[in-house]
């Protein structure tokens, strides 16, 4: 482009120019106006081939209109005509036409010319393009984001007639200075709408968006759907559909939902909620301006947030008080959603586990540091949410022999759990792993349910005098997902071969019992991988 001609940017339009002449000759015809060469276009060569005429009457060509560059250029009107380029911002796409004539007066063979521009072309020495074809689009741009938060995010959004538009608007408001807080990114947390009414559809996926600016412009952008509040219905939705390979879903990153709830749902969320809980989902609610008391006779569950959350201590659930004041939560939300130690002991709430501990007791142990694979046992254990219908524990004891302390169904609540595993009495003896495997897989697993996702946790300091091998591929063949854990002379070939594939992230060592419980947090971890890892209902 030459000096002193700015190209129009996207965003700029012109004012419709004061008609310009142009006179086409033969050949070229030099000017007498002493023009900046660093504004002046050489003009192009016209032949009789090449002059155009047309008959008096005005004539629009149809398809793109352009403007031939030498109306402006070259002549001694060249620099008050360059007045087109200034910058008119502040109004948007929509340009007129604008018709340019011949003088009146030109010779005959020169007969009046309508020649069609529509502002958004630009114009160049050797011809013209339209913008679009000069400037593509952009990248999406990609950021890896806060990479101490990386979480799945859905977010359901009220979009029912009972918030109206204007708390619409806050939420939308609402929803996108989570997604700048967040720091969203490939790296870190990743973030996805539904809006739910009386039917739930996604706004857009985990994939869609890769940084926070970005999300924020295309939740501005989201028109409110209407209709019943059917939160129950959403969240059935989110759990078949949402966290999904083809969507975005990352294998071991945490699956996270907050539902956002003007007053309260209009169907159960009970049901839809235990199955999202059971696919490893961790649901946090914020519901705003709660039910008046005149109200309640219309509420389906009054409790139904209880029923929704995998806890009820108050770390999934936020009551606003007011749209008004809602943006007073957005850090609150934020630091909840990325505190993933917390998010993965949410996860272990899931109804489909039966996680059964195969402790060595034999005489290498001693009885200090029995008691510290005791406390091991009982830390994890805490975790889980434990009941008929969620996860169940059990326990062997094992040296030569091998001894039932109890079994999935002895005990449904957690403080009994923790008062049996707090009761085991030291054995001593001899090592038989293998035995122990064997025992444990006829036992305990045997007899776990059906829908009930089976996990050993095996605990050793020693080598077996027994072959582990065989008794460890014959719980692999059961469905036995087994995780081995080796402390101090614990043999390495054994634990791998006890260990589930990949043997990596399912066996653990350290060299001393104290330093067990730096592998509590990994190992909860590791099993919400698995969880995560299997089909969605």
């Amino acid at each position: 482009v030459p000096a002193g001609d700015a190209v129009r940017k996207e965003y700029q339009t012109f004012p419709v120019p004061t008609p310009a002449t142009k006179m086409a000759t033969t050949t070229p015809t030099p000017t007498t106006t002493t023009t900046d060469p660093s504004t002046t276009v050489p003009q192009p060569t016209t032949t009789p081939a090449t002059t155009r005429s047309t008959t008096a009457a005005a004539k629009t060509r149809p398809g793109l209109h352009r403007v031939r560059d030498m109306a402006f250029r070259g002549t001694s009107t060249s620099a008050s005509n360059r007045n087109i380029f200034r910058h008119n911002t502040g109004i948007q796409r929509q340009e007129p036409v604008a018709t340019f004539q011949r003088a009146a007066g030109s010779p005959a063979h020169l007969a009046m010319e309508t020649d069609s521009w529509k502002p958004g072309l630009s114009l160049f020495d050797t011809g013209f393009s339209s913008k679009e074809e000069l400037n593509p689009k952009p990248l999406e741009s990609i950021s890896l984001g806060n990479q101490n938060c990386k979480v799945d995010l859905s977010f359901l959004m009220d979009g029912s007639w009972s918030i109206g538009k204007r708390r619409f608007h806050l939420q939308k408001r609402f929803l996108g200075n989570v997604a700048q807080a967040l720091g969203i990114g490939s790296a870190g947390p990743l973030m996805g709408i539904v809006q739910y009414g009386d039917d739930p559809s996604t706004e857009f996926n985990l994939k869609t968006y890769a940084n926070s600016k970005d999300l924020r412009n295309a939740i501005e952008k989201i028109q409110q759907k209407g209709g019943l509040s059917n939160v129950g219905k959403a969240l059935s939705f989110v759990n078949r559909n949402f966290f999904l390979d083809a969507n975005g879903n990352r294998g071991g990153a945490p699956n996270v939902v907050v539902v956002v709830v003007d007053g309260w749902p209009t169907d159960r969320v009970e049901e839809a909620s235990r199955l999202a809980r059971e696919s490893g989902i961790n649901i946090f609610f914020v519901t705003v301006e709660a039910a008046a008391q005149i109200e309640k006779q219309n509420v389906v569950e009054l409790n139904f947030v209880d029923k929704a959350v995998c806890r009820t201590n108050g770390f999934y659930s936020i009551k606003v008080p007011s749209w008004f004041s809602l943006h007073k939560f957005v850090q609150p939300l934020v630091k909840r959603v990325c505190d993933i130690d917390r998010l993965v002991c949410s996860k272990t709430c899931l109804n489909s586990a039966d996680i059964g501990f195969v402790i060595d007791g034999s005489s290498s142990v001693g009885t200090n540091n029995f008691r510290t694979v005791l406390q091991f046992v009982a830390n994890v254990s805490k975790e889980f949410e434990i009941s008929d219908t969620d996860t169940r524990i059990g326990a062997v004891q094992y040296t030569y022999e091998q001894r039932l302390e109890f079994s999935f169904d002895k005990y449904s609540t957690k403080e009994d759990v923790l008062g049996a595993i707090k009761r085991i009495s030291y054995w001593s003896g001899g090592t038989s792993t293998g035995a122990a495997i064997s025992y444990a897989s006829e036992q305990l697993f045997s007899k776990s349910k059906p829908n009930k996702r089976k996990i050993m946790i095996l605990i050793t300091d020693g080598r077996s005098y027994d072959d582990v091998s065989m008794p460890a591929m014959e719980a692999h063949r059961n469905g036995v997902i087994a995780y081995s854990i080796g402390v101090a002379w614990a043999a390495p070939d054994e634990l791998e071969a006890i260990a589930t594939d990949p043997v990596k992230e399912h066996s653990f060592f350290v060299d001393e019992f104290d330093n067990l419980y730096r592998y509590v947090n990994q190992l909860i971890q590791n099993i919400c991988t698995e969880f995560n890892s299997q089909p969605r209902n």
